[in-house]
């Protein structure tokens, strides 16, 4: 079924005085020619789902991939434990997609929560698999666009597992606001609402070592919150904290959320 000629949200945006402060966003269109993409968007069914809505749930068939349009889609991680994590905070541009080879079955190994209003591409895991049959520049950039994934996957458990949580949370920081940071006249602001709990689930910490860094934060002038939001006064110094500028493997198109 046809994408009824509804737009890839895939503009420079603009929030009130600021301009956004993030690197060039690296969604499936940038590892597609426009045929191929064409060819993707044209197996895409469009639907809409309210805040609050679910793609999906951990442990259901994983038989559709899901392309954003427009909003923005939480993905988090349960344990047996009952703990979860926030593993990604997707963007227009986007795609969800865990398929595995030939007739396996797959399940999905996490949930997709609608966090804002979405506009969704949904593609049918055959459709998709007959596509790249067809045009093999279309199943080369798919394999481009997974290993891409997977370079943003990498960085982030280096960053949780070698500097601890201030390094953690300071990298966290950082790939929200290179995901979604506005450049203003006093700090690079965070276009999001994030509970203290929310950022604790990003680094698997607690709301209160979270709130107690976030607080020694604000103390040395790297942080500060106006209206809910987070505004990073000093991003050199997060930076520091977790090493970014010794990193050459982590280019901006990989430090993100």
């Amino acid at each position: 079924m046809g994408s009824n000629g509804l737009a890839i949200a895939m503009t420079n945006e603009r929030t009130g005085t600021g301009t956004r402060a993030c690197p060039g966003h690296m969604g499936i269109a940038n590892f597609c020619e426009p045929k191929q993409f064409a060819l993707l968007e044209s197996i895409m069914v469009p639907i809409r789902v309210p805040a609050g809505g679910f793609l999906f749930w951990e442990g259901d068939e994983a038989d559709h991939a899901y392309y954003v349009r427009s909003g923005r889609v939480k993905l988090r991680k349960s344990t047996e434990d009952g703990k979860e994590y926030i593993l990604s905070i997707l963007k227009a541009g986007d795609m969800i997609c865990e398929f595995a080879a030939g007739h396996m079955s797959l399940q999905y190994a996490f949930t997709a929560e609608v966090t804002d209003n979405a506009e969704i591409g949904v593609i049918h895991r055959q459709d998709l698999e007959a596509a790249m049959r067809q045009d093999g520049e279309l199943a080369f950039g798919f394999m481009a666009w997974m290993a891409y994934n997977h370079r943003v996957t990498q960085s982030k458990f280096r960053d949780l597992l070698l500097f601890g949580k201030p390094g953690a949370l300071a990298s966290t920081l950082i790939r929200l606001s290179n995901s979604f940071g506005v450049m203003e006249p006093y700090g690079i602001r965070i276009d999001m609402k994030l509970t203290h709990a929310e950022l604790a689930d990003f680094i698997g910490a607690t709301r209160e070592s979270v709130n107690r860094m976030l607080n020694e934060f604000k103390e040395k002038d790297i942080l500060d919150f106006r209206y809910g939001k987070i505004i990073i006064r000093s991003l050199g110094a997060l930076q520091n904290i977790c090493r970014c500028n010794t990193c050459p493997t982590c280019p901006e198109e990989i430090c993100r959320i």
